[in-house]
């Protein structure tokens, strides 16, 4: 697949700086580095712009073109010092997690753009499979967008509702081997009728539960794992969301109805090559909580041969 963000070659070496020490050699993926007369020099062609090496050197020698080094933050001051391993605060970090919850119920009160082109910039600081950072955000700021995604998901799902009823089309699907219609019919069909009526007849969202704002997660094509990518970059926002004062749920039926209907993504202005993966619905939480919920026990698996 062809790269749509083409990546710098490799990256620059003060000589005048670089001490020759070689740590940049030993944390560079690609093996594009080398010493040539005692100093660091870009020696091959490949270079997934990490910027390990810019991050390793003592000497502050090194840059990478192409990236810009800090995030700049519009509604909160950033503290741009390397934290080690080993210095997080672990405890709080496993509150924060625990603390998360899916808010269903918002108030009136939109999030700044700013706020959420934040929260992009928090997606951004995620790990890419090959360092790609293939990522698109698509930022719905106030609820007239929220309301026509919605619209154009509940479109998609009252024509599959239409189709799902038919006994004799799903059950034909069904034994020709493709049983998704009488599955989704059994399984969403009453379930989403009684949603898209609430919704025509009371405008009772239970799509996006009344949210004010919503984030679109999707992928430029040419990341080596595009879905992984937007993901970890949406966990990124959630957890980042809530210590910002806002809530946050994600709406997997807006996905899957993107992934089925190219008419969603033209509506809104996002090319049709670009993978969507998570839609999240985002706005002032009117939940008040008071403790963790419970999670399901876990046996890890282990393999130790």
């Amino acid at each position: 697949m062809t790269d749509q963000h083409p990546r710098p070659h490799g990256p620059t070496i003060d000589q005048e700086k670089c001490t020759g020490c070689g740590l940049c050699l030993a944390v560079c993926p690609d093996q594009t580095l080398s010493l040539l007369h005692g100093k660091a020099i870009v020696s091959g062609d490949r270079c997934m712009a990490c910027g390990h090496c810019r991050a390793v050197c003592p000497a502050e020698a090194i840059t990478v073109p192409g990236l810009a080094h800090d995030p700049l933050f519009q509604t909160f001051g950033a503290d741009n010092r390397y934290l080690p391993p080993g210095q997080g605060d672990t405890p709080q970090l496993v509150r924060l997690m625990l603390s998360r919850r899916s808010c269903r119920s918002y108030t009136n009160r939109a999030p700044s753009p700013k706020l959420l082109e934040d929260l992009v910039r928090i997606g951004t600081c995620a790990p890419s499979g090959t360092n790609s950072q293939g990522w698109t955000f698509t930022i719905l700021p106030q609820r007239s967008a929220v309301e026509t995604l919605g619209n154009l998901v509940g479109a998609y799902f009252a024509r599959l509702n239409r189709q799902a009823a038919n006994p004799l089309l799903r059950n034909f699907l069904s034994l020709i081997g493709r049983p998704a219609l009488a599955n989704y019919y059994h399984r969403y069909h009453h379930s989403i009728a009684q949603g898209l009526r609430e919704w025509k007849e009371m405008g009772c969202d239970r799509l996006f539960h009344g949210a004010p704002a919503a984030i679109i997660v999707g992928s430029h094509p040419g990341a080596s794992c595009p879905k992984e990518d937007g993901l970890l970059a949406t966990q990124n926002i959630l957890l980042a969301a809530h210590t910002l004062g806002l809530g946050s749920c994600l709406i997997g039926f807006a996905v899957a109805a993107m992934a089925k209907a190219p008419k969603i993504q033209r509506t809104l202005g996002i090319p049709a090559d670009e993978g969507i993966h998570a839609v999240i619905a985002l706005g002032y939480p009117a939940e008040v909580y008071q403790r963790f919920t419970g999670r399901k026990p876990i046996t890890p698996r282990y393999f130790s041969g």
